[in-house]
């Protein structure tokens, strides 16, 4: 089951390169095939950290120092709230919370309802917190960091250079709250070695393609998966509640 794991994250690493975000909100829902929420979360943002750790070296250069200030400093500070909530609700919760999410981010997708910002320093800011909060207590921030930083009509080296290094504050920022907390006790720590590899192969066949793959090809029926996912999140939180 540990191979289908790998092969499920290196998929959701090469998806997440193309687009600049998705590989936590992919590779979560399909980790809870394997795993309790709370573990599944820490492994998720540990194989999302290594994932973006390369895809910033690949596009250093294009990084926008200006908008990471913006972004990454109300990001850092909303992550360690949500990380810390997390403790405080039981893994159906946090699944019906998750279904929740992912479903109206999967509607708004298909549908292709393009939503904007005005690109201004106080919605950088809104929009650092928002992720950050959101990757803090359900694992995934990335497509809230995506709607606002589009609104400042980067070049795509761009985008992808400075999502990714946001994306690296919130993960060394929830990390260490996450193992504080004892989420990784029952995990083989071989397999975070797995995922660390995988990353690296991931994100290098991301930037392979990331110019060459037109992504209308594939992207609606990743986004109605994860519509039918959500909606299972959201049946079993409900189930817990009644």
């Amino acid at each position: 089951m540990e191979y289908l794991y790998l092969i499920l994250a290196f998929l959701s690493g090469v998806f997440g390169t193309i687009l600049g975000f998705g590989t936590s909100t992919i590779l979560l829902p399909l980790s809870l095939l394997f795993f309790d929420f709370k573990i599944a979360l820490v492994l998720v943002a540990l194989f999302h950290l290594f994932s973006n750790i390369f895809r910033v070296s690949f596009f250093i250069k294009s990084l926008n120092i200006k908008l990471i200030i913006y972004f990454g400093i109300p990001s850092i500070i909303l992550t360690i709230i949500g990380a810390k909530l997390v403790y405080y609700f039981t893994s159906e919760i946090l699944m019906l919370i998750l279904g929740i999410f992912l479903f109206i981010f999967s509607l708004i997708s298909i549908s292709h309802q393009k939503i904007t910002f005005k690109p201004s320093k106080n919605n950088a800011i809104i929009g650092g917190g928002l992720s950050g909060f959101f990757a803090g207590i359900i694992g995934t921030g990335g497509a809230i960091r995506s709607f606002f930083l589009n609104s400042f009509k980067l070049k795509k080296n761009v985008y992808l250079a400075t999502t990714a290094f946001i994306a690296i504050l919130i993960d060394m920022t929830r990390i260490p709250i996450y193992i504080k907390d004892g989420y990784l006790q029952t995990v083989n720590y071989y397999l975070i070695l797995l995922l660390f590899i995988i990353a690296i192969l991931g994100s290098y066949v991301g930037k392979k393609i990331v110019d060459k793959t037109p992504e209308k090809n594939y992207t609606k029926f990743v986004y109605f998966s994860i519509g039918l996912v959500s909606l299972k999140f959201i049946g079993d939180g409900l189930l817990y509640l009644l």
